[in-house]
């Protein structure tokens, strides 16, 4: 599977979003629909989307019981994306059920991913706020070995844990990681960062970009700027 740029439509209306994806023309960006799109606009916006051509990442993050997990993956499975995510943080039972309410009966289903610790999280939020005391890089390599133990196809990763996922769990082991900015730009409220080439040579499968491509004065421009760093 080649290495692709995932651009983080993080816009709160669909105007905005087909405003943004209009400037492409031909192009057809691998996008992210995360919970402000998907509230303000509802499941609408992820068909609307994949009509247009449009690989989806939905970024929806779900945490619950098993159960109701199981039940809301079989209701994003119909929608048609091709990629979703849960916490690893809700138990193995959690993601192994959710595996199985995503599965289609014919077999396939989009690809899932498990979210270690978010990119604005670091080593003493992680332990003031989560009472989690072990080092941050120990803590995401034991939530992505039991993400793979109960059968997700990857996880969503600083780039800097990037290179250690996949030698902890193997290259097939999918690494999808937001917390990328230009070298000369503004990291806002990630902690931590690297620049898509950086992340290309750490191992990086996937790379998520938001502002630095929705923000920026030529939106085309940054994108093929990203994925000339990123997958070339």
């Amino acid at each position: 599977m080649g290495k692709d740029v995932i651009v983080a439509c993080d816009f709160a209306s669909a105007d905005a979003v087909f405003d943004f994806l209009d400037k492409f023309e031909g192009r057809k960006p691998f996008v992210k629909i995360g919970m402000e799109l998907f509230y303000a606009e509802g499941p609408s916006i992820v068909r609307e989307i994949k009509k247009r051509g449009h690989k989806i990442f939905l970024d929806l993050k779900l945490h619950d019981i098993p159960n109701t997990v199981k039940k809301s993956m079989a209701v994003l499975s119909r929608l048609d994306v091709d990629m979703c995510n849960l916490h690893a943080g809700g138990t193995v039972r959690m993601m192994e059920a959710a595996i199985e309410g995503l599965t289609r009966p014919d077999g396939t289903r989009p690809i899932l991913i498990a979210v270690t610790q978010l990119t604005s999280t670091d080593q003493q939020s992680m332990e003031e706020d989560m009472l989690i005391h072990e080092p941050i890089d120990k803590v995401v390599m034991h939530y992505a070995s039991r993400a793979k133990s109960a059968g997700l196809d990857g996880v969503v990763c600083s780039p800097l844990e990037a290179g250690k996922v996949h030698e902890v769990c193997g290259c097939d082991f999918l690494t999808v990681t937001p917390g990328v900015r230009f070298a000369d730009g503004d990291i806002g409220d990630q902690k931590r960062v690297m620049t898509p080439s950086e992340a290309r040579k750490i191992g990086s499968d996937y790379i998520v970009v938001g502002r630095p491509i929705t923000a920026a004065s030529d939106p085309v421009a940054a994108y093929e700027k990203c994925v000339s760093e990123f997958c070339d």
